[in-house]
């Protein structure tokens, strides 16, 4: 194994190893990166994994992100004459993989770029220049000699729509993408410590997979037809090696649940157009911590009889503007009048702008879906610069609150079941109240939390109950810090009321309540009668809550003779 470093203050490093017989991984180790495409924040780091396979052909699966450029051509021209490369199998077309395409191609003009057939035609808009293609499906084959033969397995929408995956069937190692991947940067090539990236591979299927959990059924059904993976060579983080069955058991666990959803909402996006995808992601990720499923659907590549069932089958309707030209004007038009053709009153409506400079107008196209009798689910998101992280959260608080809108009725059946002798029972189970803030970069939350239970001694430590579907939930990730604001009895009525308010998406928690800042970054509340500062250790998953254990690390109290404000419920079936 070979590291080679760069300029400390980048944190920008390039690893090789040959992994299996022929098989060179080639691992860029993005030390710093603290956020990626979409909205949610990384705390170790990413990798952008690549991979050269050496029979009597040479194949290289996927390149790496462009702030790579140099560092990945000088480790790629070491290892191998860009010349003697045949192939170029391409997974997906996200920048992060792709970004160096361009520079392979004009380095080695001669390569075939292997993929589906939706990645080739957005490669064609992306590199501008002829090259060789063989376009490839479920089931096809390429032959690179001494036994590796490459089988593909298809996997749209996991998580862009040209998704596939590449089995070897020499070395039975599957080449995966970002399927089967996760935000963790280290010197570990493989994933031996299971604890320690437990954390980050749940929150990336979270995040990522589990609003195409449809999808993820579909692609590990294929994955069977596949004499066996002894080893997952994915995209981001460290590779599969000694948890392969199990972690893979895991993604087909999570997604059996979130297909089980009672509703569904389908979210169209473009793919490639300004920010669509990424916007999108996050109102998908806020509908499915709501327990409401989510398709995604890419308008440049939809077909029009799958739009017209899907849109018939579901209960909420998000449209990511396209753009008003461009080679692909006719696609996104067909798709759009499909929609509308299919929508159904009653149904709820969303629409954004995705800031690619030509987006379609919202107000026209929602007064159609409104007089076809669909409810507005959220105000229109209209992004008129770079998003922010401020705005990525808008996006997700605003797919929360479409989900909890779908979500009313189940919960209704609860209020119902308040004769319920056991319910009654559970109400009788008490706690104290408390109010958790935390801050993130730009990006703060709160939420009322009567659910804390000390948890132990040394280090200090408590857990806490918090809602899937709670906006704070994405700040209290593992490596998150957040305040434990104690309310005081008889002086915490204020402090209650205000963020028992339902705010609106992206609204200020903290706009008229007094604070001040912790050591940690998160606001302390003034009037609060004690604080503790935390860090989030584990997270344990129930069915409709997350039971987070942290430790503390700071606290006061401002008033030793007052007591902790205490609540009490007559039902143990909401709050």
């Amino acid at each position: 194994m070979v590291a080679t470093p760069v300029k400390a203050e980048k944190r920008l490093t390039m690893q090789t190893a040959e992994i299996a017989a022929d098989t060179t991984a080639i691992r860029s180790l993005d030390w710093d990166r603290d956020r990626f495409d979409i909205e949610f924040g990384l705390q170790n780091g990413t990798t952008y994994n690549s991979y050269i396979i050496r029979g009597e052909k040479t194949a290289l699966v996927d390149t790496s992100h462009e702030k790579f450029r140099q560092l990945y051509l000088d480790v790629l021209r070491g290892l191998i004459d860009p010349k003697e490369i045949d192939y170029l199998v391409i997974s997906h077309t996200e920048p992060d993989h792709s970004g160096l395409v361009k520079d392979i191609l004009q380095l080695a003009p001669q390569v075939t770029v292997v993929g589906s057939k939706v990645a080739i035609q957005f490669l064609e808009d992306f590199v501008h220049q002829p090259f060789q293609r063989q376009l490839v499906k479920s089931g096809d084959t390429l032959d690179l000699g001494k036994g590796h033969v490459l089988e593909f397995v298809s996997a749209p929408n996991l998580h862009w729509p040209d998704t596939i995956l590449t089995y070897d069937r020499a070395t039975q190692l599957l080449f995966t993408c970002d399927v089967f991947g996760m935000h963790y940067c280290s010197d570990s090539l493989f994933d031996e410590d299971l604890k320690a990236i437990e954390p980050d591979y749940r929150f990336y299927y979270e995040c990522l997979m589990a609003p195409n959990a449809r999808s993820v059924l579909s692609a590990l059904k294929r994955m069977e037809s596949l004499a066996g993976v002894t080893m997952v060579a994915n995209g981001h983080g460290p590779l599969l090696r000694y948890n392969v069955d199990e972690l893979i058991r895991r993604y087909r666990t999570w997604s059996e649940g979130q297909s089980k959803a009672e509703k569904t909402v389908a979210v169209f996006y473009v793919s490639d157009y300004g920010y669509s995808d990424r916007i999108s992601q996050a109102i998908a990720r806020g509908i499915t911590k709501t327990g409401v499923a989510v398709e995604m659907v890419d308008l440049k590549s939809a077909d029009p009889q799958d739009v017209q069932e899907l849109v018939g089958r579901c209960a909420g309707i998000v449209i990511g503007m396209p753009p008003l030209s461009g080679s692909h004007l006719k696609e996104t038009a067909t798709s759009i009048g499909t929609i509308l053709a299919a929508a159904k009153p009653k149904q709820f409506i969303g629409m954004f702008e995705s800031y690619g400079g030509d987006d379609e107008p919202i107000d026209p196209l929602l007064t159609k879906f409104r007089e076809a009798g669909l409810t507005k689910a959220f105000p229109s998101i209209r992004i008129k610069d770079t998003p922010s992280e401020a705005i990525y959260q808008l996006c997700e608080e605003s797919g929360t609150d479409l989900g909890q809108a779908l979500s009313i009725d189940r919960k209704v059946k609860q209020l119902k079941a308040i004769d319920n002798e056991l319910e009654k029972a559970i109400g009788r189970i008490s706690g104290g109240l408390y109010i958790i803030t935390a801050k993130k970069g730009n990006l703060s939350g709160a939420m009322l939390a009567s659910w804390v239970a000390q948890a132990s001694f040394e280090p200090p430590g408590f857990t806490v109950a918090v809602a899937k579907d709670r906006a704070i939930e994405s700040l209290m990730q593992v490596g998150d810090k957040f305040v434990l604001n104690i309310l005081e009895e008889g002086n915490y009525q204020a402090l209650m009321k205000h963020f028992l308010k339902r705010f609106p998406p992206g609204a200020d928690r903290f706009a008229g309540v007094k604070t001040q800042s912790a050591a940690n970054g998160s606001p302390i509340l003034t009037n609060a009668l004690a604080y503790l500062e935390c860090e989030v250790i584990s997270r344990m998953e129930c069915s409709d809550h997350w039971i987070v254990y942290s430790k503390v690390t700071n606290g006061r109290v401002s008033n030793s003779d007052a007591l902790t404000a205490v609540h009490h419920r007559k039902v143990g079936n909401y709050y």
